[in-house]
């Protein structure tokens, strides 16, 4: 279509790149029939077309189509548009499947992705496979759901080169079946098969260049289902295991995983004997160079291979014998064989190797070496022995080594399919095929070529086309089974080329090989090598040596090569275990399989292959192509390279030829017009929408062969749908511009004359402006003239002034200065005269001094001298011997006594001393005033005596005051520096404190704060962890709740599984009882493990209550005082009620005593006794009071009598005194009669309780032989169970005798026990009669006279009142059943929720069970409860599908719950009930286990009532709330591909939104109508909604068509109508709007703007109920539905993957819709008095009387 490259149409091509592949360009000149080139946006700018073909380049698919689901939705198909296509849905939205018609193509994302779950699988289960995002769970849902259907079998075929994830797509397939159908058995066959992995994976796996882990074989694996389409079984087949790799490793791989993983475990003790070093001492190990595959460690991968030997049921000796054989193949491989000569070879003597090899084989090591050199000749008459050459002595060696691994490989897979195998019959299967891909390498060998002619094969049983080339290369592969014994490789060759090469279009020969020839694929031209491929065809192994082998001591060798073994595999080469196909193999004859060993690979191989065919052929094909998107296994990351390159060669591309080539767009004819309706006129509109369709498709589109219309649909052929698009967009586009052409020029206009208004009131104002202020001025220039006169005045006035006082004062100043220098100069004169007159005198007084101290020391000199001449003179008398000795007469005497003396003396002196100093203390105070007046007196007697004196004594003070002033100068000075240096100091210190104070006052303040700050966040932490507290309590509660009611749920699935077993055991024969009867056993000791988990999980339940009780009294503080008074008047209360208790029990022990006799409630002994004790209380009451009044009266009268005691004489009077005695005497009397009667009524109390403390251990013995009888019964049955038929018949009816004789026995001992019992009570009855004689002739005597009179007067008749009944309803025991069956079983919901009173079966049962309590009938209390709660469970059972019987039974059975604890008697029931309800209480049992009974059923009814709404709902939701369009034109139906989703246009059948909630009205008024409670009918409503938004929004995340903004508005339209109907019905605060939360997030998110990083900020704060992974998946999977919308960008998606980094939450995609929230039942007393209620006849419970 040439017209369709124009420039105006903003054509888009795609043009081949050699980097790229294909890369994207846009036409910038319109195209001409004709022309050579194209004008292109490239950087050229030019693209020239090919001179021969002249093709146009593809076209470019509208942006609206690219990231399709299915790749033949797109209206261009060609291998560019399906490039691009799987490259956005890649690399853009991370989705890693597309659907390509029929085939799902799944590309590796090399990273783990949480699409695999079981919420997941959840999603995907019952779903049609267009109706959710492309998945592998898609695709075995339909194999799934055709096999139960069809009941065809099914095989999916996952093919792809090695790393695509083939072994991954095929392991979620089956894992899907294992979760989806459930296994049969309780053996989990996926759980086997993935068990099987490490060993296959182990001994089939190696690296090679591509691929660390890849697969070197192909398998087959039939996942087998019984007529319920249960697993039951499974079988593997395997392919063309690659055995070349064994002996021979290309640069950079590696041999098999096993022999690396025994080298790295050759250390440890258990494979000591094998012999093994590292992996680089072996030649088949060594060759690749490169033994280490980086991360895996191939000790630990031996373990976890050991660990999986012993899972599969193979023991310890046979795993010791296959490491052997693994061990010997790597020492043959190192086996050295040299020539002896040209035609003949020999092994060196005790070769190391080849003894080690015969050790592990157990062979004999002549035999081995003589027949790996020798090979025998077998003719007619005679068998030669014939030497063979070095060269062919290897490649046997070799052979025998393949061989051997092989065997090793069939042998393990067969003993996997052993325990994967079914115990029951298959009635179907699927079939799982992991096969190889296409494979081209630059060098191809006979490997390559096998591998691609079974993907010949699969590409012809995928498309059934080109027949003719698939038979010229069956015919080219059949050349490889003819047998050539003596040909060479280059005559193989020269014989293809002389057969072939002319004949067959497909076969090539290479110009410049002659060993080479090349063949024409489905998907490519492969160049295969003749080097080697006969040799490998042949495969032969010398006959000789498998003998040797046979002979071995091993007897797994043995086993490994015994005759006849090959039934369950159809090839030596191509090994696989034992199946069970649809077409059987051939029957081998006798003596066959001695020579099998014989056949080429390629025969074998042939074999296998069209038995695989034939079983495809046999079934319905599902196809997966897995893509591997790099070679460096980077995630997601896309190379077209290499994709195109898998594309080409797994048929693809093929497909979508095919598709192409017909009409693959189809549209219904109402999508057509809901979509083109923009295309249309009014006019052309019609009533009838197929003619409509019609009338403008033929004015659209001219060549009526690009479209065809059907019944239902119109079929377009490729590029019309974008044709069609374009047109729309076109269409759009114009009304757009128009749209905005108007709104722009509505917009100018508007504000054009919104400036005109402005413009002309801004004028009007400025105006008047400018004329206000022409006045204003002029106001201000008369103004300011006038303050200017005024003003220049008063400045030239103040002028004035100031220069008069200027002048004034200068005046004054000049005459006071002259004044004052007069005045200096006359002071300065007379200070002067002053000055000279005492200068004069003083020097005066310095001569007449001078003068008088020469005198003086004149003076002194000469008394000096006279002094020491004396002096001298003495000195000399002095030192002559006669003055010593008359100075020495008596001196020790006079010494003595002075010694003395000077002692008293010192003593004296010390108390003078002591005097002094206390006179001197008193006289210097004194001296100093003394020495004042002294100076005085003697300066004035010195000036009157003599002047000279006085001079002196001047002189002398001068002197002394100046030493004074100088020293007073100093001690000043020192003063006012300490001053100084002190008050620095003290200022600085002041300053400091000053700082230090603020600081303080700072940090006080601070601390305050703080300290406020601190308790507040304390208070506030506080309240935070106690709200924390409460929720966590609140959490563990609920999920406490929800795991006991899950418990009780399997307890349940548990219950109805036995009687199921039950039901099955009678029925079944007695041979398959025993195996029953064990199983019966099993389920019965997991019902008992259950029923103690229910008792534990209930204790747990009560302690979490009992806690969060518990910690709402720790939020609540200030209630402590008030609970302190509940629990002190509780503690009153329950006094009173014991003692209330107690006198009950008295009366009940004297009832039940007066009742062994004649004395029935209603007899005269009976009431004598009970009014003689009601009087006796009575009268006890009054002296009580009597005792109080005299006690008050006489203290009051000794109060009085002390007052008067001095004014009164004599004693008291005597008759108060007699008075007190006689009260006193009577108070004792009755105090005493009272004593014994309580001691009379507690020994009897005591009597009673010791009885029933015997009853009590009697009941304890009777449960305990019960329990040993039981543990013997099941011991006995466990040993009868292990034995013979016969035998078991004949030791269970011994035991039946042996038990039936112990019973007979225990029951005359009953009897005997009974009659004494009789006896007893007989004698008891006379002894009681005879006391009650006695009371009542007592209490005879002691009646009164006017009581006598009322004795004696005549009866009157009188008249009956109307019987008042106490609410019980009263029937026989045998009429139990029939009470059930007409209130329960055959009780039909509808008539009794509209015509009588909600909850009438519970108050009618609880009506009989009060009578029987009343009665004190345990056994009939017991019968009864247990009949109701089984009755209940067969009728849910039954009709457990019908929400009305389910919400009726739900309803009844919790107001029977009520009931019971309304009237049990617990004062915290009682409250609520009236003085006449609190009167019918239940009084002989205490029914609380019963009561937890019925919560267990309830709870179960109530799970059944959210199971039963759920299957209702389910159908509904996705088609009302995402599909269908309830605001009508908003979303545009975009077009689809061959798997077409369900239209969102309303037809009929199709639910909508009012279907949905006319539903849930129906259950609403339903559950009202049975009188459900409010509190419950929230529960179940919030449930409900639960669901409503779980179901949608998983099918969001899994939809890709429905993430766009127009269904977001959907969404967001019809939440607001479920709100609505919540406030209809007044559930607003039931919490089922939170539960809508996550979707409406979900919606929002699809309207936001998602750009910016303030879009991001945005979006993660207001997806707070959504995950990590749900926003992400919703970003990816947003789609626009129109060419304006844009789409989300990558690194829009990475932002908000980062800013989300820190959540934490789950990694779970989708919610969990099996969730149930754990219920809870709200006691609800009811107000209807049992005496009111009326049984209508309609229930047929006439035999009930009412009591």
């Amino acid at each position: 279509m040439p017209w369709l490259y124009l420039s105006g149409l903003f054509a888009r091509v795609w043009i081949p790149d050699a980097e790229e592949v294909w890369k994207s360009a846009e036409l910038t000149k319109n195209y001409k029939h004709g022309d050579s080139t194209l004008h292109l946006t490239l950087e050229d700018g030019l693209h020239k077309l090919d001179d021969k073909t002249k093709n146009l380049p593809h076209l470019r698919n509208p942006d609206i189509l690219v990231g399709e689901n299915d790749l033949t939705a797109l209206s261009y198909l060609h291998e560019p548009a399906v490039l691009h296509n799987l490259k956005v849905r890649f690399t853009d939205s991370k989705l890693i499947y597309t659907y390509c018609g029929i085939v799902l193509v799944a590309i590796n994302p090399y990273e783990n992705l949480p699409i695999y779950g079981s919420d997941i699988i959840n999603a995907y289960s019952g779903q049609n496979m267009g109706d959710m995002d492309p998945h592998i769970f898609a695709v075995a849902e339909e194999a799934y759901k055709q096999m139960a259907r069809d009941e065809r079998n099914q095989s999916i075929i996952v093919s792809g080169e090695s790393g695509a994830g083939k072994t991954v797509s095929a392991k979620y397939a089956m894992r899907y079946f294992a979760t989806v159908s459930g296994a049969a058995t309780e053996a989990n066959v996926e759980e086997k098969v993935l068990a099987s992995n490490p060993i296959m994976e182990a001994i089939g796996n190696a690296k090679t260049t591509r691929n660390d882990n890849s697969s070197r074989f192909g398998k087959y694996i039939e996942i087998g289902f019984d007529k319920r389409y249960r697993i039951i079984g499974a079988n593997m087949r395997t392919y063309l295991l690659e055995k070349s790799r064994v002996v021979f490793q290309a640069d950079e791989e590696r041999n098999y995983h096993i022999f690396y993983q025994l080298c790295a475990s050759s250390h440890l003790p258990e494979f000591k004997n094998l012999k093994l070093g590292s992996a680089d001492d072996f030649h088949c190990t060594n060759q690749g160079r490169n033994p280490v595959i980086d991360g895996v460690d191939d000790a630990k991968e031996m373990c976890t291979t050991q660990h999986a030997f012993s899972l599969l049921g193979i023991n310890e000796l046979n795993q010791k014998g296959l490491f052997q054989v693994l061990a010997a193949i790597l020492h043959l491989g190192n086996v050295e064989i040299k020539d002896r000569d040209s035609d003949s070879s020999i092994i060196p003597p005790n070769n190391r190797h080849l003894t080690v090899f015969c050790e592990l084989m157990g062979v004999t090591y002549q035999d081995m070496s003589h027949w790996l050199c020798h090979k025998k000749l077998k003719t007619a008459q005679e068998t030669y022995i014939k030497p063979i050459p070095r060269l062919q002595a290897s490649n046997a060696r070799d052979a025998l080594a393949k061989h051997i691994y092989a065997k090793v490989f069939n042998w393990i897979v067969d003993h996997v399919n052993k325990s994967l195998r079914a115990t029951v019959k298959q009635h179907s299967f699927i079939g799982v095929l992991d096969i190889y891909g296409f494979e081209t390498f630059e060098i191809n060998s006979f490997e390559q070529f096998c591998i691609n002619y079974a993907n010949e094969k699969l590409q012809q049983q995928f498309n059934m086309v080109r027949t003719e080339q698939f038979g010229d290369k069956q015919c080219l592969f059949h050349v490889l089974c003819v047998q050539m014994p003596k040909g060479s490789d280059d005559s193989w060759a020269q014989k293809l080329y002389n057969t072939h090469l002319k004949t067959c279009s497909l076969f090539e020969k290479p110009r410049m090989s002659n060993k080479a020839f090349i063949i024409q694929h489905f998907a490519d031209k492969v160049q295969y090598q003749c080097d080697g491929f006969l040799e490998k065809n042949k495969d032969t192994v010398n006959e000789e040596q498998i003998n040797v082998l046979k002979a071995s001591k091993l007897d797994l060798l043995v086993e490994l090569f015994q005759d006849g073994e090959k039934v369950t595999s159809p090839s030596g080469t191509a090994p696989g275990g034992r199946t069970r196909l649809s077409v059987k193999p051939k029957e081998i004859r006798p003596g066959a399989s001695s020579k099998e060993h014989k056949k080429t690979v390629g025969c074998q191989f042939r074999n296998s292959l069209a038995m695989l065919m034939e079983t495809l052929n046999a079934t319905t094909p599902h196809y997966v192509r897995c893509i591997k998107p790099n070679d460096l296994k980077f995630p997601f990351t896309f190379d077209p390279k290499r994709a195109v390159q898998q594309l080409r060669a797994c048929g693809v591309l093929e497909t979508i030829r095919i598709s192409a080539a017909g009409f693959p767009s189809r549209w219904t004819y109402q999508e057509f017009f809901s979509r083109y309706r923009v295309l249309m006129k009014q006019k052309d509109v019609l009533s009838d929408r197929r003619l409509t369709c019609r009338n403008v498709l033929e004015k659209l589109v001219q060549d009526q062969d690009k479209y065809q219309f059907g019944k239902t649909k119109i079929f377009f052929r490729a590029g019309q749908v974008a044709y069609l698009e374009k047109l729309r967009a076109d269409k759009l586009r114009k009304a757009c511009v128009r749209i905005q052409k108007t709104i722009r020029c509505w917009l100018v206009r508007k504000k054009y004359l919104r400036k005109k208004h402005a413009a002309i009131t801004i004028q009007r104002y400025t105006r008047g402006h400018q004329a206000r202020c022409l006045v204003k001025y002029m106001r201000q220039t008369l103004a300011a003239i006038t303050i200017q006169k005024f003003q220049r005045m008063c400045v030239q006035r103040k002028l004035y002034l100031q220069k008069q006082a200027a002048a004034l004062v200068m005046q004054t100043i000049l005459r006071a200065y002259m004044a004052r220098q007069k005045y200096q100069g006359l002071l300065r004169n007379h200070k002067a005269v002053f000055i000279q007159k005492h200068v004069r005198g003083w020097l005066a007084r310095q001569r007449y001094k001078r003068s008088l101290r020469a005198i003086v020391y004149l003076q002194c000199c000469i008394r000096r001298m006279k002094a020491k001449k004396e002096l001298k003179t003495l000195k000399i008398e002095a030192r002559s011997v006669e003055h010593f000795k008359k100075l020495n007469v008596g001196m020790e005497n006079k010494i003595m006594q002075l010694q003395r003396k000077l002692d008293e003396q010192a003593k004296d002196n010390r108390v003078t001393s002591e005097r002094l100093n206390c006179l001197e203390t008193s006289h210097a105070v004194e001296s100093e005033k003394l020495k004042v007046e002294v100076s005085k007196l003697k300066g004035i007697e010195e000036e009157a005596k003599n002047n000279a004196n006085r001079v002196t004594s001047l002189l002398e003070e001068l002197e002394r005051l100046r030493k004074e002033l100088t020293t007073t100068q100093k001690e000043k000075k020192t003063i006012e520096d300490w001053a100084t240096k002190y008050r620095d100091e003290m200022e600085k210190m002041v300053a400091e404190l000053k700082q230090q104070n603020g600081l303080l006052k700072t940090d006080k303040d601070d601390l305050n704060r703080m300290i406020k700050e601190q308790s507040q966040q304390m208070t506030e932490k506080m309240t935070r962890a106690l709200a924390e507290e409460t929720q966590q309590l609140e959490s563990d509660l609920n999920e406490e709740r929800s795991r006991y009611q899950n418990l009780l749920t399997e307890h349940l699935r548990l219950e109805e599984r036995y009687d199921d077993l039950k039901e099955e055991i009678t029925l079944s024969v007695d041979v398959t009882r025993g195996m029953d009867t064990s199983l019966t056993l099993k389920l019965q000791k997991r019902v008992t493990e259950l029923e103690q988990e229910k008792s534990s999980l209930r204790n747990e339940l009560e302690n979490k209550e009992e806690q969060f009780q518990r910690a709402r009294v720790r939020v609540q503080p200030h209630y402590y005082t008030i609970l302190l008074q509940c629990y002190a008047r509780q503690e009153l209360d329950s006094e009173n009620k014991k003692l209330k208790h107690d006198l009950t029990a008295m009366r009940q022990s004297l009832l039940g005593n007066a009742g062994a006799g004649a004395g029935a409630p209603g007899s005269p002994p009976y009431k004598v006794l009970m009014d003689q004790l009601n009087s006796s209380c009575e009268e006890l009451e009054v002296r009580k009071e009597e005792v109080l009044i005299l006690r008050s009266q006489l203290v009051s009268q000794k109060e009085a009598m002390q007052h008067k005691v001095g004014d009164m004489e004599g004693p008291p009077p005597t008759h108060t005194h007699t008075y007190t005695q006689t009260c006193d005497g009577e108070l004792w009397l009755v105090y005493e009669g009272l004593k014994e009667t309580n001691r009379l009524l507690e020994g009897q109390m005591q009597q009673q309780r010791r009885s029933y403390d015997n009853e009590v251990e009697v009941l304890r013995g009777e449960l305990q032989s019960v329990k040993e009888e039981n543990n013997r019964q099941q011991q006995l049955l466990a040993q009868n169970l292990q034995l013979p038929p016969e035998a078991r018949i004949e030791a269970s009816l011994q035991h039946e005798i042996t038990r039936l004789t112990n019973e007979n026995l225990d029951l005359m001992e009953q009897l005997e026990k009974q009659d004494k019992t009789i006896r007893k009570l007989k004698k008891q009855l006379k002894v009681f009669s005879k006391k009650i004689g006695e009371m009542g002739a007592g209490q005879v005597d002691t009646i009164s006279p006017g009581q006598m009179v009322e004795e004696t007067v005549r009866p009157v008749n009188i008249p009956r009142r109307e019987k008042d009944f106490q609410g019980m309803l009263e029937y026989k025991k045998e009429d139990e059943l029939k009470l059930v069956k007409n209130l329960i079983l055959e009780l039909k919901p509808r008539g009794v929720a509209v015509n009588l009173i909600p909850g009438l079966p519970a108050y009618i049962l609880f009506m009989c069970l009060r009578h029987a309590d009343y009665v004190n009938d345990d056994q009939k209390v017991r019968t009864l409860l247990t009949s109701t709660i089984n009755s209940i469970k067969k009728i849910l059972k039954k009709r457990g599908d019908d929400f009305e019987t389910v919400s009726f039974w739900l309803s009844n059975t919790c107001r029977f719950l009520h009931c019971l604890k309304q009237y049990s008697g617990d004062e915290s029931f009682m409250k609520h009930n009236t003085p006449k309800q609190n009167d019918h209480c239940l009084s002989n049992f205490d029914l609380a286990e019963y009561r937890q009974v019925l919560s267990d059923l309830a709870i179960q009814i109530y799970q059944q009532l959210i199971k039963c709404m759920e299957n209702i709902l389910q159908p509904m939701i996705v088609s009302g709330m995402l599909e269908h369009e309830t605001i009508q034109g908003v979303s545009g139906v975009k077009p689809t591909g061959l798997r077409k989703r369900t239209s969102s246009i309303a037809d009929e059948g199709t639910y909508t939104l009012e279907t949905i909630l006319r539903q849930l009205s129906a259950f609403h008024s339903t559950m009202c109508q049975h009188g459900t409670d409010p509190e419950l009918i929230k529960q179940v409503v919030k449930q409900q909604f639960y669901i409503i938004g779980a179901v949608t929004l998983n099918n969001l995340l899994l939809r890709k068509d429905m993430c766009s903004w127009s269904k977001g508005m959907q969404i967001r339209y019809n939440v607001s109508q479920l709100e609505e109907w919540l406030r209809d019905k007044s559930l607003m605060l039931c919490g089922a709007k939170e539960t809508l939360e996550p979707l409406i997030q979900a919606a929002q998110l699809l309207q936001v703007k998602k750009k910016t990083d303030e879009d991001a900020e945005a979006i993660c704060s207001m997806c707070n109920s959504l995950s990590t992974s749900q926003i992400v998946k919703v970003l990816n999977l947003y789609t626009p539905v129109n060419e304006f919308e844009e789409r989300v960008s990558v690194t829009f998606i990475r932002t908000i993957q980062t800013r989300l980094r820190d959540r934490c939450e789950t990694p779970q995609l989708l919610m969990d819709t099996k969730i149930i929230y754990p219920v809870t039942f709200p006691f609800n007393p009811s107000s209807l008095a049992l005496e009111t209620i009326q049984i209508p006849g309609s229930l047929n419970l006439a035999f009930l009387t009412r009591v």
